[in-house]
């Protein structure tokens, strides 16, 4: 894969869920490019690692995307640091499942405050940042492929992330007047830690595998560079648009894991 170097010189990144999978796929690809990076996640250490090993081009800002205190104070630090912020990523988040009819409340707070909440509150800190820095950016909300096809057991995922899906439609109407470009990416099965429980089992994986087209999980890195190519000048004319990062899952169907062990 030829990686232009010097795409995102001069460029400053928040990057959330930066700790691991998807977020650290792109934290490290916009390092590659020649960006500076802020990263948050709850991870502290992680974070504190990864400006270990990429001294000055990697910021730790460690903070919980569904606490509004925390995402200003990291935001603002991240804009500090580097004298303002360009672009943002927003990729925090994970799931608890559960039949309808037996979830949980707190399962259901828990998801949507990350997948849902959580992007608001970063976007809203973000875009007041790039907006003082006067030179316009970009914004991209990872949502997934359940904002359109419907995960059993998965109601408060899928739900949230079908709201990111939409409130990144109406960020990029509210936000174009500032030159701001806001986009979704939709990713289907990836190999993080988020679906490591499902890639173990044999039965489950086999499922999801016979739906994609492709055949197999995406791997982080595949990921990110549809991400960075939606906050890059590439896609100077892209805002209000959802990409879908599947391998053909969308066009295929989702498995019916209710079968399982029946």
């Amino acid at each position: 894969m030829h990686i232009n170097t010097s795409r995102f010189a001069g460029k400053t990144a928040v990057v959330t869920g930066a700790a691991s999978g998807i977020g650290a796929a792109i934290a490290l690809r916009l390092i590659s490019e020649g960006a500076r990076v802020a990263g948050i996640d709850v991870a502290e250490d992680a974070l504190k690692e990864m400006a270990t090993q990429h001294d000055g081009a990697f910021f730790a800002a460690p903070a919980d995307v569904t606490k509004e205190s925390e995402v200003a104070a990291a935001v603002a630090a991240a804009a500090a640091e580097f004298g303002g912020i360009d672009i943002a990523f927003n990729v925090a988040g994970a799931s608890r499942v559960g039949p309808i009819v037996d979830l949980d409340e707190a399962d259901w707070d828990f998801t949507i405050d990350l997948v849902q909440k959580g992007v608001f509150l970063c976007t809203k800190h973000e875009a007041r940042h790039i907006k003082e820095h006067g030179r316009g950016g970009a914004i991209v909300n990872v949502a997934s492929l359940n904002a359109h096809i419907p995960m059993p057991y998965g109601s408060p995922y899928s739900t949230g992330k079908a709201g990111v899906e939409m409130f990144s439609k109406v960020a990029a109407v509210e936000l174009s007047s500032s030159g701001i470009r806001v986009n979704s990416v939709l990713p289907g099965l990836v190999d993080t830690p988020l679906v490591a429980p499902v890639m173990a089992y044999e039965p489950a994986r086999d499922m999801f595998l016979s739906r994609i087209p492709i055949a197999r999980a995406a791997t982080p890195e595949e990921i990110a560079g549809p991400c960075l190519y939606l906050a890059s000048d590439d896609a100077s004319y892209v805002t209000g648009t959802s990409l879908v990062v599947d391998g053909g899952w969308e066009v295929s169907n989702y498995p019916d894991l209710t079968t399982l062990g029946s």
